[in-house]
């Protein structure tokens, strides 16, 4: 979904002439008529239509930088009687998006429809013809990527998805590129805009989650119906291509574990910062050491406590970070807006240009080769934890609750303790467990008189921790 609220635009229409170039010596740059480049693109929403509107926009400074002219030279959209953003001449437009793919005078296509079909298909027919394709399809990818980036190499064509992730932050280049001899071991991310709102104003004023909720649609930053962002499915997509970059790992949507934060309450967010954190939703990705066989790929999305001290933690609003943590590069992070069209669209234009230069120069970017590598179950996940239980305030109590974590191997760190009487409440944190060993513990918790209630299990990050 789009984590910002669509900008209101000027109408803007792509400048698809040639522009005036200065005169210089026979042979330079500067008397090279510009090589125009033909783009389709399917779907003008608030991404398309902010693509668009910044072809019009920086049309000149990229003509002048690359010596191409990028031109719109058709636009598959739903309805034709929309009124759009950016101004685009009736006869651009169209219903067919096949008919966008087929037409030999595209050179280049856009896809910023979504979805998993139509979008595949008319992906890798596109490729299938030889044109490079530059898509922002996080689900498509999440589930399909192996198969596109095949298509691709197959192909000869190029294949750049730079906004499928964090929107207008340049993450998926650093990780191809810069970052292609790098021992990536960890990426955590906050890459969904719409919960980290969420949680900041949980954080900072107080708010419910219904409420924050709320004001977050009101503004645009949430859909009508918010399922796949604040359960965790959207970031659970991004987090799927991340792995698949960083590691070189055949991972789709579905290996990844995720929690959402619809169940984290003010409580929780109160006590998280007594304790010296911030509550945030990560997509994490690692590889994990396994005993006599290749790494194994860890990927999840979940609440997480976070150090007040981590570089993520300060991360607000609807703005997106992710964190990369190398054996020779030490730790990176890249932050900006996650979303939103105008971001989103830069991201999109980033790669329409440099898919453009490599046609001319009949080349590719060159993709990862994927292999299989073993996908880590979240119950060998070793962390510390957070546990939050509303007890009943007598002796043999805490002895009872120790002995529990104690059968199940799991050591408690610290333990604060609020209220007496029938409503007290005991706060834990582990030292690093495994997942499997404290579900196992909650499960004997819960059948103890003296509890009335797990309230919330949280994982930590932090010295002890792995995310």
């Amino acid at each position: 979904m789009s984590a910002e609220p669509a900008n209101d635009r000027p109408p803007a229409v792509p400048a698809i002439e040639p522009a005036s170039r200065p005169d210089g010596p026979a042979g330079s740059v500067a008397d090279v008529t510009d090589s125009v480049v033909k783009v389709g693109v399917l779907g003008c929403g608030n991404v398309g239509s902010a693509l668009i509107a910044l072809i019009g926009e920086r049309g000149d400074e990229i003509a002048a930088r690359t010596g191409i002219r990028l031109e719109v030279t058709k636009v598959a959209v739903r309805s034709l009687s929309r009124t759009r953003p950016v101004h685009i001449d009736e006869s651009v437009l169209t219903r067919d998006a096949a008919s966008v793919v087929k037409d030999p005078d595209v050179d280049v296509v856009v896809e910023v429809i979504g979805g998993i079909e139509p979008a595949r298909r008319l992906i890798l027919d596109a490729m299938s013809a030889g044109k490079p394709v530059v898509t922002a399809n996080k689900e498509l990818l999440a589930n399909h990527g192996a198969e596109l980036f095949a298509a691709a190499s197959q192909g000869g064509v190029d294949l750049l998805f730079e906004a499928a992730v964090a929107g207008g932050i340049p993450i998926m280049r650093p990780l191809r590129e810069s970052l292609a001899g790098e021992d990536v071991r960890r990426i955590m991310g906050i890459v969904n805009g719409t919960t980290n709102f969420i949680l900041t104003r949980m954080s900072e004023e107080g708010t419910s989650y219904a409420a924050a909720l709320t004001e977050a649609q009101e503004l645009g930053y949430a859909e009508r119906d918010p399922t796949a962002d604040v359960e965790g499915y959207d970031a659970g997509a991004k987090a799927a291509i991340l792995a698949s970059i960083a590691f070189g790992a055949k991972v789709v949507a579905g290996d990844v574990y995720h929690e959402g934060i619809s169940n984290l309450t003010p409580t929780d967010i109160e006590f998280a910062a007594r304790l010296g954190f911030v509550i945030k939703l990560l997509a994490v990705a690692e590889l994990v050491p396994a005993d006599g066989g290749p790494d194994e790929v860890a990927v999840r999305v979940h609440p997480t406590m976070v150090p007040r001290n981590h570089p993520l933690a300060g991360v607000r609003d609807s703005f997106n970070a992710v964190f990369v943590e190398g054996a020779a590069v030490g730790d990176l992070m890249f932050y900006g807006r996650g979303a939103g069209g105008d971001p989103t669209g830069s991201a999109v234009l980033g790669d329409l240009v440099d898919a453009a230069v490599n046609l001319r120069k009949h080349t590719h970017a060159d993709l990862i080769t994927l292999t299989q590598r073993p996908i880590r179950p979240i119950d060998e996940l070793h962390t510390s934890y957070y546990v939050n239980l509303d007890v009943v305030d007598q002796p043999g109590v805490l002895r009872a609750i120790a002995e529990a974590f104690e059968r199940h191997g799991v050591s408690i760190r610290s333990l604060e303790q609020e209220g007496i009487g029938e409503n007290a409440r005991l706060i834990f944190i582990t030292h690093k467990a495994r997942e499997a060993d404290v579900q196992a513990t909650l499960a004997d918790l819960r059948t103890l008189d003296v509890i009335h209630d797990i309230t919330s299990v949280l994982r930590v990050v932090g010295d002890d921790a792995q995310a």
